[in-house]
C-alpha cells in the first residue's frame, strides 16, 4: 500500500483538493495536510517568525488522516513528513490548483512550491493545476489523467532532483499529453493606487500575462491547443552554462 501525502495552496476546503483526494483514494493510503486558508502566491515561503498550528480533522474526505495547518504549503509538507507521518511517503501530490501554474507562474506558485519541497525531501512529487480560476471549476474530466500520470510516476519514479508541473487546459476535449519546456513569458505588472475613506493610500497589484515565446514545445502552446502540459522542474538553481564565463573574470 503506497502512502501518499496530499496538499495544496488554495486551502483545505477547496474543491480542487477534494478532486485530487478522490483519485488518490484509489491508489494508496492518503494523508492530507493542507493550509487552513488560501495561500496562493506564497511561493516557497516558510513560517519562522510565528508558531504553527496543526488541527486534526476526523473523517474528512474519506480519511482520518487529515489535518489543516496554519502555515504555508511548504510548511504543510514539512509538517506532514516530520510530524504527522514520521517518515517519507511514497508520493507527494499538490493541488489541484484553481488556475494555471504554467511558465513563470511556477516561481510564485504555492502549489508547485509544495511539490518542490517534496522533491527536496527526496519524495517523488507532482503539482497539478487546472486553467480555471472558478471555485466551481469542473475537475471531473481531468481525474483519469491525474490517475494515469500518478501511476506512471509510482511505477517509474522520477529523475533525482526533478518534480513534475502538470497543467490542464480549461476544456473537456483534451487532445493528449505533451512533455514541454517552460515558456518564456512574464507578467507586465502595474499597481492600482487608491485612497481609503481615512485618506490613507494603498495599492492593488494588477497586470497582464504576456507570452513572448512562439515555440511549439512549450507549456503555453500545449495548453492553448488543448493539451495537458507536463514540465519537469528541478530545484538546483545553478546556472551551469554561466560558470565558464564567470571563471574568466579577474576575481
Amino acid at each position: 500500500m503506497k502512502k501518499i501525502l496530499i496538499t495544496n495552496d488554495d486551502g483545505i476546503a477547496a474543491p480542487g483538493i477534494k478532486a485530487l483526494t478522490e483519485v488518490m483514494h484509489e491508489l494508496g493510503e492518503i494523508y492530507i495536510i493542507a493550509p487552513d486558508s488560501a495561500q496562493s502566491g506564497m511561493g516557497h515561503a516558510i513560517t519562522i517568525n510565528s508558531t504553527l498550528e496543526l488541527k486534526h480533522i476526523p473523517n474528512f474526505l474519506g480519511t482520518n488522516n487529515a489535518y489543516s495547518c496554519s502555515g504555508t504549503p511548504v510548511d504543510c509538507v514539512k509538517m506532514g513528513v516530520h510530524e504527522v507521518m514520521k517518515s517519507k511517503p511514497d508520493l507527494c501530490v499538490s493541488g489541484v490548483n484553481h488556475g494555471s501554474n504554467s511558465s513563470i507562474n511556477v516561481i510564485y506558485s504555492g502549489t508547485m512550491s509544495a511539490a518542490v519541497e517534496g522533491g527536496i525531501e527526496g519524495i517523488p512529487s507532482i503539482g497539478f493545476s487546472l486553467c480555471d480560476y472558478s471555485w466551481d471549476a469542473n475537475f471531473e474530466y481531468i481525474k483519469p489523467f491525474i490517475k494515469k500520470i500518478v501511476l506512471e510516476v509510482l511505477e517509474n519514479g522520477l529523475p533525482e532532483g526533478v518534480v513534475l508541473n502538470v497543467n490542464f487546459p480549461k476544456t473537456d476535449q483534451i487532445k493528449g499529453i505533451k512533455i514541454c519546456r517552460q515558456a518564456k513569458a512574464a507578467w507586465e505588472e502595474e499597481f492600482d493606487k487608491r485612497t481609503n475613506p481615512m485618506g490613507k493610500e494603498y495599492y492593488w497589484l494588477t497586470g497582464k500575462f504576456v507570452n513572448h515565446d512562439n515555440g511549439e514545445d512549450t507549456d503555453e502552446w500545449a495548453l492553448a491547443n488543448d493539451y495537458i502540459s507536463i514540465v519537469p522542474v528541478h530545484f538546483d538553481l545553478t546556472a551551469y552554462h554561466a560558470i565558464q564565463q564567470l571563471n574568466s573574470w579577474d576575481l
